[in-house]
């Protein structure tokens, strides 16, 4: 069954992305074209050089196409101005890094509520708020610890509590257990399946086949273009 326009979230038409290196140019991605529908697990593949990284940035909105098309939530963000991008971009992605990213010198309280920060809701919105996604992926006992103070495990599951915070279209992740142990591993790939059932669109940019084995469907790069695509059924 096709995949209406309505419920896509995500759609690449012949994006390319080229840049210099010296003298030569360097083509990272080369007439990308997919879409990926609302509520999908996908894992996005490839080998070093592939065009991983340049189609993470992509879809994350940290850098922009240098031709082609890239609807995020029904918006062409290849024609949106950086002001724009970045709006679009707090309002509709949430992120979590292979190394947390989190701010050392706030709690894991105040590091989940940084995106409600950047949205202006007033301080006891972000705290309930917070408090909620804390509760929600295992972390409520532990709300005024500093990220030092904590796991592998638990800071990555702050991080996705912080991903959350903004009820984005689509998670990104990037090589999300790739510091993590394999017990720990596991249970962050279980707390994004939860999410995955929950409704949320997630996608996980990885090159490990175990991890890239929980999504749903996947897509394998090579030499900056699509090698293979595997959907799952509707």
């Amino acid at each position: 069954m096709s995949v209406s326009r309505m419920e896509e979230v995500v759609r690449l038409e012949q994006v390319k992305r080229h840049y210099h290196v010296g003298d030569e140019m360097v083509h990272a991605l080369d007439g990308i074209s997919f879409s990926i529908q609302k509520g999908g697990y996908w894992a996005i593949m490839g080998q070093s050089g592939s065009g991983k990284s340049t189609m993470l940035n992509i879809l994350g909105c940290l850098d922009r196409p240098s031709s082609g098309a890239y609807w995020l939530n029904g918006v062409n963000v290849a024609e949106m101005d950086d002001d724009e991008l970045s709006d679009h971009r707090l309002k509709n992605l949430g992120f979590i890094f292979q190394s947390f990213h989190l701010i050392p010198q706030l709690t894991v309280r105040e590091n989940i509520e940084v995106p409600l920060l950047y949205l202006g809701l007033p301080a006891h919105e972000r705290s309930a708020k917070a408090n909620e996604l804390a509760e929600r992926v295992g972390m409520a006992h532990r709300l005024k610890h500093l990220p030092t103070e904590l796991s592998g495990g638990q800071r990555q599951r702050v991080a996705v509590a912080r991903a959350l915070a903004n009820d984005p279209a689509v998670l990104l992740a990037d090589e999300p257990t790739g510091n993590l142990d394999t017990a720990t591993s596991i249970q962050i790939m279980g707390l994004f399946q939860e999410l995955h059932e929950q409704g949320k669109t997630v996608i996980i940019v990885t090159h490990e086949p175990d991890i890239a084995n929980y999504a749903k469907s996947r897509i394998v790069l090579k030499d900056g273009r699509v090698a293979t695509i595997t959907e799952a059924a509707i």
